[in-house]
C-alpha cells in the first residue's frame, strides 16, 4: 500500500486530536477492565461464608427453602440456581442483570447464610466506572463515544503507523533507542497499538452492545431480521394447562437434574397459575451448549425445548463477543484480555510522554494541514458509514464540522476586513 503524505498527515492531525481528547478516558477503561477481570477471584473467598454450608445428615426440600426465602428475600425470587455440592447454600435469585439479588438458604438448617446484592459489591462499582464512569446514562454516552473514536483511532493509527516508502524491523516492530526520548516513546506507543489493533476492535465488538445509542440500534435490528433470541426462549407466550396440584420445586429440581447440562444450570418459576417453568444453563465457556427448556408446571411434560441453533446470528455473534470481552472462554481468553488491558495503558502513557516531550510551549501541536487538501470519496464513504453504524461518532463529527467551518469564516471575514 502506497501512502499519500498530503493525506497521512491529515489522518496524523485527527488521530492526534482523537487520542488527545480520548486517552485520559482510555486510561480508565483500561485500568477498570483489568481490575474486573480478578472478579471471581475478589469475590470467591469474601463471599465463601455466605455460600458454603456445614454437610448435615438430614436436609429441607426445595419446596420449603422456596418458602422461607419468599418470607426473607427483598423481592420474591424468581430463580433457583441448582446446587451441585451438598456443602452448596441454595441460591434463589430475585431480580435480573444490574437489580439481581441472591438470597442463600442452609439446606440443612433452614436459616439464611447471607444475601448478596449486585449493585452493593465493590466489582458493581468497578464495572460502573468502566461502563458509564459512575454518571448513569450520561455517562455510558460518553464511554459510548470514546470508544466509537478508539475505531477511528484505531483505524487512522495503522495508516499511520504504515512505512511511507519501506519497511525497517526498528521503528515498526521494535522501538528506536538511539535517538530521542520522544522516538522512543512515540515507537512504543505505535508497535504496541498495532500489535494488539485487531485485538482492540474485537474487544470493542464485545462492548458495543451494552451501549445505550449503538446497543437499542443493534436490538433493533435483530428485531427486524429475527436474528435475536426466538420469541419462545423467555416463555412468556406459553402456557401450562391448569389441574387441580402444580409440581413440588423438589419434582423440578429432579427433572433439571436429569437434563444433566453442562454449566450452571437454573430454574426459573411460573409466572402465575398458567406459568411454565424454565430451565437454562449458562456456559460461557461453550456457549454452542447453551439451551432453554420449558415445562408444564402441573403435569411436568416439556412444552418446549430451544437450542443455541435455534438463536439468530446478530445474537449469536453478539454473546460470543461479550464473552470474549470478559475472558469467560478460559484461562488463554482471561490471559489475553489481561494483556491486552495492560499493554492499552502502557500504549496510552507512552503517547502522553511522546506528547509532553514534543509539545512547545504555547502550542497545542496540533499537526497542519494544507488548505489546498480537499478529502477524497473513498474517505468520506468511510467516514458516512462509521457515523451510521456509531451514531454518537456522527453527532460529534457534524460538530467538528461546524466548528472548522465557522472558524474558517471567521478567518476569511478577518482577512477582508484588513
Amino acid at each position: 500500500m502506497k501512502k499519500k503524505s498530503i493525506l497521512n498527515t491529515w489522518l496524523w492531525k485527527w488521530h492526534f486530536i482523537a487520542g488527545l481528547i480520548s486517552l485520559p478516558f482510555v486510561l480508565i477503561l483500561s485500568i477498570t477492565g483489568a481490575i474486573y477481570l480478578f472478579k471471581s477471584d475478589y469475590e470467591t473467598p469474601r463471599q465463601k461464608h455466605i455460600k458454603e454450608v456445614i454437610v448435615q445428615e438430614t436436609s429441607l426440600s426445595f419446596q420449603e427453602q422456596w418458602g422461607i426465602a419468599n418470607k426473607n428475600a427483598i423481592k420474591k425470587p424468581n430463580t433457583i440456581i441448582i446446587p451441585t455440592a451438598p456443602n452448596q447454600a441454595t441460591e434463589f435469585v430475585s431480580g435480573r442483570f444490574g437489580g439481581k439479588s441472591s438470597l442463600y438458604i442452609n439446606p440443612y438448617t433452614g436459616n439464611v447464610s447471607g444475601e448478596i446484592i449486585g449493585k452493593k459489591t465493590d466489582m458493581y462499582l468497578v464495572r460502573k466506572l468502566h461502563g458509564e464512569l459512575l454518571m448513569g446514562a450520561f455517562g455510558t454516552k460518553i464511554i459510548e463515544l470514546i470508544a466509537s473514536w478508539m475505531v477511528v483511532l484505531i483505524l487512522t493509527g495503522l495508516y499511520v503507523w504504515w512505512p511511507q516508502n519501506k519497511w525497517a524491523i526498528k521503528g515498526y516492530f521494535i522501538p528506536r533507542t538511539n535517538i530521542d526520548r520522544r522516538t522512543f516513546y512515540r515507537d512504543i506507543h505505535a508497535i504496541s497499538g498495532f500489535w494488539i489493533s485487531v485485538l482492540l476492535l474485537m474487544i470493542l465488538a464485545g462492548g458495543f452492545p451494552w451501549t445505550d445509542v449503538f446497543g437499542n440500534n443493534f436490538k433493533q435490528v435483530q428485531k427486524i431480521t429475527n436474528t435475536g433470541y426466538p420469541a419462545s426462549w423467555q416463555g412468556k407466550q406459553l402456557l401450562s394447562n391448569p389441574l387441580e396440584n402444580a409440581l413440588t420445586l423438589d419434582q423440578m429440581v429432579a427433572k433439571a437434574k436429569e437434563l444433566q447440562l453442562p454449566g450452571q444450570v437454573s430454574l426459573s418459576f411460573p409466572r402465575g397459575p398458567k406459568g411454565v417453568f424454565s430451565v437454562s444453563n449458562f456456559n460461557p465457556s461453550n456457549l454452542s451448549s447453551q439451551q432453554k427448556i420449558h415445562f408444564d408446571q402441573y403435569s411436568g411434560a416439556q412444552i418446549a425445548h430451544l437450542t443455541w441453533k435455534d438463536v439468530g446470528v446478530l445474537m449469536r455473534g453478539r454473546m460470543w463477543f461479550m464473552a470474549f470481552h470478559q475472558g469467560e472462554f478460559g484461562n488463554w481468553n482471561w490471559w489475553l484480555m489481561f494483556f491486552t488491558a495492560v499493554i492499552l495503558a502502557i500504549m496510552s502513557l507512552s503517547a502522553i510522554a511522546s506528547y509532553i516531550l514534543r509539545k512547545r510551549k504555547k502550542s497545542w501541536g496540533v499537526p497542519k494541514v494544507p488548505a489546498s487538501f480537499k478529502l477524497g470519496y473513498g474517505i468520506i464513504l468511510v467516514l458516512l458509514i462509521l457515523s451510521i453504524i456509531f451514531p454518537l461518532f456522527g453527532v460529534s463529527l457534524l460538530l467538528i464540522i461546524l466548528v472548522e467551518y465557522l472558524k474558517r469564516t471567521s478567518q476569511k471575514i478577518k482577512t477582508l476586513n484588513t
